[in-house]
């Protein structure tokens, strides 16, 4: 089934909090593979205190609800600049995270939210919107694929014991 086109807006502070949540929890089971969950939800609360110092209001990202014509919440995404490109220099956004929710999934409404993700990064001034996926994320890595993304980088990792 087609996805209704979604329109985003910014997240109330409640919606902040259970989006900052969810995507702490998915961040520490994800890490939780490559060292201890302790040191897993220090890293991950480091990374939302860098990213995002003043929370909601941090500037230059956009934390987004994305809801369908009905005025319905089906989704919400966090956009912002490429940190990995050096300071005032950025032309990139970037991705770091997407969440379908779980009522609507399978149903394309995470094509719709990247869609509408696409038109904020265009209005914004920024040239592209890059993005990470673990790699092991099948059904994430087909929707990127296929909205267009392409592969630019590659990280492996193999696990060597004695």
């Amino acid at each position: 089934m087609d996805a209704q086109k979604v329109t985003l807006r910014k997240m109330t502070p409640p919606e902040y909090e259970a989006a900052t949540e969810r995507r702490e929890a998915e961040s520490v089971r994800e890490l939780s593979k490559l060292m201890s969950e302790e040191l897993a939800r220090e890293r991950v609360h480091q990374g939302t205190a860098q990213f995002l110092p003043d929370g909601l209001e941090t500037a230059g990202h956009h934390l987004v609800v994305a809801e369908i014509g009905s005025g319905e919440a089906v989704g919400n995404a966090w956009i912002g600049p490429d940190s990995r490109q050096a300071s005032g220099t950025t032309s990139a956004a970037w991705l770091y995270d997407i969440n379908v929710f779980p009522a609507f999934r399978r149903r394309g409404y995470g094509s719709a939210i990247l869609s509408a993700a696409e038109e904020l990064v265009a209005r914004e001034g920024w040239t592209s919107l890059g993005l990470n996926v673990v790699g092991d994320n099948e059904a994430a890595i087909a929707l990127y694929r296929r909205n267009g993304y392409d592969v630019t980088s590659m990280y492996l990792r193999k696990s060597v014991q004695q």
